[in-house]
């Protein structure tokens, strides 16, 4: 699958996050808190995530994954975790600044390079 920008990254993950798997609903207003933006700014990147074939919504309906575009959001959101553990634990990073910070890194690591940051991390005892 084509790489996405990290804004539909983030509303991926976003939405995995909030429990939204493959064809689990959930509400639009939800993922807008979540991420501190308007229930507009959702409805625009909902428009890109259903062209792309990774979400569904009828209309003015609940939002669902797809199964690729939930694969996607808990591909995003393992990065995350991982770089946050490795972040917090491993080097000691205040928690706030590592999740903000892994957030970053979570969309700049390709994908030919995180299975070796995973095997890096997975020798650490953290």
């Amino acid at each position: 699958m084509e790489k996405m920008s990290p804004s539909q990254e983030d509303y991926l993950e976003a939405m995995v996050e909030l429990g939204g798997g493959a064809h689990v609903a959930i509400r639009s207003v939800d993922v807008a808190a979540k991420l501190g933006v308007s229930k507009a700014s959702v409805n625009k990147a909902l428009s890109v995530l259903k062209e792309k074939g990774l979400a569904e919504q009828p209309y003015y309906g609940d939002i669902t994954l797809t199964q690729e575009g939930y694969d996607y959001g808990r591909a995003v959101l393992d990065r995350h975790q991982m770089l946050f553990l490795f972040l917090s634990k491993a080097l000691g990073i205040p928690e706030e600044r590592a999740n903000r910070e892994a957030c970053l890194m979570e969309h700049a690591i390709s994908d030919e390079s995180l299975p070796f940051w995973e095997n890096y991390i997975n020798g650490l005892e953290l």
